[in-house]
């Protein structure tokens, strides 16, 4: 399997990747609870699976449009410290749900996260406030800039104005920031920012 979904563990996988993993293991399974389906059944009905899957996979690689729509987008349900009922309600994301996979990212205290979102998978990442968070050298560095929440707002030459309002963005400042550093869109893999004015660039590989 690895080579249809990667490295991944189960609770990584996207809704769909998790379907079809079971419906591959119910359909391999059928010959051997009754012999008297045929094994090419079997096999053919497989085949077909895996194919579809890597036809999804290979799409979604190049639509960012169709993988939205499959896979969804990454939701902030606590921002800067306050929890986003509406965006619970609509996640239909309760208050048990929230606390206990807080505590599954050993954190107990809510007042200490600065930012928590629900992943396309259903698990949730946490970024705490930075008086809570590890001690590390760059963190007793006090030249260090602080961090906000990064967000991708280039994906594959693409421009994804979706995400401008979580990461104070604006169409006009971000083409100032192409001219400044003399940079296109088309040439770049991914952009990540943050409301501080931190920018992450991975420039497009032109051998690949």
């Amino acid at each position: 399997m690895h080579e249809i979904y990667g490295k991944r563990q189960l609770g990584e996988l996207q809704p769909t990747e998790l379907v079809i993993t079971i419906l591959l293991s119910e359909i391999a399974s059928i010959p051997i609870q009754d012999n008297g389906v045929p094994l090419v059944n079997s096999i053919v009905a497989v085949l077909l699976l895996v194919s579809l899957e890597i036809i999804n996979s290979a799409v979604c690689l190049k639509s960012a449009k169709l993988r939205n729509i499959i896979e969804g987008n990454p939701i902030v349900i606590i921002r800067d410290g306050v929890v986003d009922q509406k965006r619970m309600k609509q996640l239909r994301f309760s208050s048990e749900d929230l606390i206990e996979q807080l505590r599954q990212k050993d954190v107990f205290d809510i007042n200490e996260v600065k930012f928590a979102i629900i992943e396309t998978n259903g698990q949730l990442s946490v970024m705490l406030k930075e008086k809570h968070q590890p001690i590390t050298q760059e963190t007793l560095d006090s030249t260090s800039k602080e961090k906000g929440l990064q967000c991708m707002i280039v994906n594959d030459g693409k421009i994804l104005e979706k995400s401008f309002s979580d990461c104070n963005m604006d169409e006009n400042k971000l083409n100032k920031f192409f001219r400044k550093n003399n940079i296109s869109p088309d040439e770049i893999l991914f952009m990540l920012a943050d409301s501080l004015e931190n920018y992450t660039i991975v420039k497009k590989d032109k051998n690949s």
